[in-house]
């Protein structure tokens, strides 16, 4: 077997140029480090996993550590740790109750988007309603 011929190095490095080496983040080559290791991150909340009207915040953002990630619903308290959370807003069960005494409210979309969609309506009289706020209602006598 033939071995090819060894590559020499045109030139020697400098005996007095110690400690000029550059370290580079992998996954981020604009963060550098001469003379020891750069500070490498790795945010997951860059590629979205939480998804639309989530807000994703990765506690810690070191390259080893995953999955410690919180999606937490627009808006609201509704919080997971390592995917997306499971949004709903359900407006007629908010405190204090969005419609008025002797009526009924509907929500007919509880997605954590969707707001202002929910409808009072009156007890004693069905084809009086509301959207986005208590009906006005006649009192029975």
């Amino acid at each position: 077997m033939v071995r090819p011929p060894a590559r020499r190095m045109s030139a020697r490095p400098a005996a007095n140029k110690l400690h000029d080496f550059t370290c580079t983040c992998d996954n981020d080559m604009s963060v550098k480090k001469v003379d020891g290791p750069a500070t490498c991150t790795k945010d997951e909340c860059t590629s979205n996993p939480c998804g639309n009207g989530q807000d994703c915040k990765d506690l810690d953002a070191s390259p080893s550590s995953t999955g410690d990630y919180v999606c937490t619903c627009t808006g609201t308290n509704i919080k997971v740790t390592g995917g997306p959370a499971t949004c709903t807003n359900d407006e007629c069960t908010a405190m204090p109750a969005p419609c008025g005494t002797g009526q009924t409210c509907n929500d007919p979309d509880t997605a954590a988007n969707k707001l202002h969609d929910f409808t009072c309506t009156c007890d004693n009289d069905m084809s009086v309603k509301k959207v986005d706020g208590p009906a006005t209602c006649t009192k029975d006598e």
